[in-house]
């Protein structure tokens, strides 16, 4: 049967659940997924994280730093929210320095910058669109001016629109999602890579998409495999300067891209598939990205992390 979500609000609650209706005309309860989430949408990419219902969780209070980025300056796109902000925030207590990149999303940008300077931490926020070359040249050369170097690169900002068919995807759409997912690092890495030393990192965040074909995210994809092929040939060719080049392959975690991309109905079950059978918390993310910036990881190059709750095994 297929389920739908019917708004059934009893004694000011909603159950946010899944109902079918036979032919009999009787209503059935989906038991078949667990239900996490409320519906929700947000005409716009990206998406705000201060919108969501429930909020992210993206700091795991009981994780303690113990100084494995100390002094070193990290440039994360997308840094403003989701999987971006946690990343920020663990970098932090880590002891390094983080320039958050991040398209027009003001208030969450300035929500994360007043989130890290509570935990002591270093901030610099840039603004603009990195499908624009001479923006990722100005940011790289902000973040050399304000402190002297770049240590890590993680390229995480992208957006994704769901469409039901490859004829639904306009060559409009098509070379927006190219250009903002993997046009973007290839800018980015190029210019940030003249002040990349011995021991550097480099991150890009692919998806567990490309691994499985999600079939309504064909554009977002073919972007996503393109950077897994982008990790793959950099960290060959930057191998004998020790400069490190992995990706992770998030699965399904509850951030402003998945309100942002999905029709409302979907929301109340991503990530139930999965044999963990819920979407993760952006936290959960955070110390994979850690590691791979640290000297933890110093043998590790090329690689592509996969943490999706047991959804595909890499």
């Amino acid at each position: 049967m297929d389920y739908k979500y019917y708004y059934n609000k009893v004694n000011n609650h909603d159950d946010y659940g899944f109902k079918g209706i036979t032919k009999d005309g009787y209503g059935l309860k989906c038991t078949k997924f667990k239900l996490s989430f409320p519906p929700q949408e947000q005409r716009r990419q990206p998406g705000f994280e201060y919108l969501m219902k429930p909020r992210p969780i993206f700091d795991n209070p009981n994780y303690k730093g113990c100084s494995k980025l100390k002094d070193k300056v990290a440039i994360i796109t997308g840094g403003d929210s989701g999987i971006g902000r946690a990343v920020a925030v663990s970098f932090v207590k880590e002891g390094a320095k983080v320039v958050i990149v991040y398209f027009d999303e003001d208030k969450d940008a300035l929500e994360t910058k007043k989130y890290l300077e509570s935990l002591g931490g270093t901030c610099l926020l840039i603004r603009g669109d990195l499908k624009d070359y001479n923006f990722c040249e100005k940011v790289v050369n902000e973040t050399v001016k304000s402190f002297n170097r770049i240590d890590i690169l993680v390229n995480n900002a992208g957006v994704q629109f769901q469409q039901k068919s490859l004829l639904d995807i306009s060559n409009k759409q098509f070379d927006y999602t190219m250009k903002t997912n993997i046009y973007s690092i290839f800018y980015l890495t190029k210019c940030a890579l003249k002040y990349m030393k011995s021991g550097a990192s480099i991150i890009n965040v692919t998806s567990v998409t490309t691994f499985y074909g999600e079939p309504e995210l064909i554009d977002y994809v073919t972007s996503k495999g393109a950077i897994v092929g982008f990790t793959r040939a950099l960290a060959t060719n930057l191998a004998d300067k020790n400069i490190r080049v992995n990706a992770v392959a998030p699965g399904y975690f509850w951030t402003p891209l998945q309100p942002a991309c999905w029709e409302g109905a979907k929301i109340p079950t991503l990530g139930a598939d999965a044999p963990m059978k819920r979407a993760g918390e952006t936290y959960e993310l955070a110390p994979i990205f850690v590691y791979l910036a640290s000297n933890d990881s110093s043998y590790v190059t090329g690689q592509v992390m996969h943490i999706n709750g047991g959804l595909f095994k890499g």
